[in-house]
């Protein structure tokens, strides 16, 4: 069976995951990290891509990104993979992929969810209990987010910028989100949503990305049960 059509539109926030072959580790020391971010920041320029929020972690990657046209991510994650994969390869003296292929991905409602999918992109190192808050965690883009330290590779959301009039009262209303705990039921959404390429929102979001698409943007109506052959994992973060 063919692979569904990525859902992507121009301007659309879209929530990205690419993990490492096989749950394996695709970052070994502090250099990767840094590189993979120099490399994040040169690609998302070059393809008209905008880095809202990110975080590395061990064996997979997050992304918040808009782009200035339909292809952009895709782009984007095509050129920055390669150029990633050749130098760990080179540096580690292996071969063969490193990816787990194309990357997973949903299109995101901005109202209601962009700042939680935000939320939930920087307390990934919490919930994999790497550290207790997200200040603590060197390679997300939390401390830029809430802390407003110098990070040339984000492009803050207008959604982020209305938070307040300048960066100080921004990033204190932004550290209050944290006070709350994200929904549950809005995790989950998230993680099917991005397993499954569809979009993120409320039915009228849903319905407006289906119609500028031409083909459904929610799950399928239930049929004869299969076998599911790419389940969401245990370390979707």
């Amino acid at each position: 069976m063919p692979r569904r059509a990525r859902l992507t539109l121009r301007a659309v926030p879209m929530h990205l995951i690419q993990r490492g072959n096989n749950r394996q580790a695709c970052f070994f020391a502090d250099e990767d990290y840094r590189l993979y971010l120099d490399w994040l920041k040169e690609y998302s320029v070059k393809t008209g891509c905008r880095i809202h929020a990110f975080v590395l972690m061990t064996n997979h990657v997050h992304l918040l990104v808009s782009a200035t046209t339909g292809n952009g991510v895709g782009a984007l994650m095509k050129a920055l993979g390669q150029r990633y994969v050749q130098y760990v390869n080179r540096t580690y003296r292996r071969s063969g992929t490193l990816w787990e292929g194309r990357f997973r991905s949903c299109l995101t409602q901005e109202e209601g969810y962009l700042l939680a999918c935000q939320r939930y992109i920087e307390l990934n190192p919490v919930r994999a209990r790497l550290v207790e808050h997200p200040s603590e965690y060197s390679w997300s883009s939390y401390r830029g987010n809430a802390e407003g330290e110098g990070n040339s590779l984000l492009d803050p959301h207008p959604l982020y910028l209305a938070l307040g009039t300048d960066p100080a009262t921004r990033q204190a209303a932004y550290r209050d989100l944290f006070r709350d705990q994200l929904d549950p039921q809005l995790i989950d959404g998230l993680r099917r949503a991005t397993n499954g390429n569809f979009a993120l929102g409320d039915s009228q979001f849903t319905e407006q990305i289906s119609r500028a698409l031409g083909r459904r943007a929610t799950p399928g109506a239930s049929g004869r049960p299969r076998k599911r052959a790419d389940p969401i994992v245990e370390d979707l973060f």
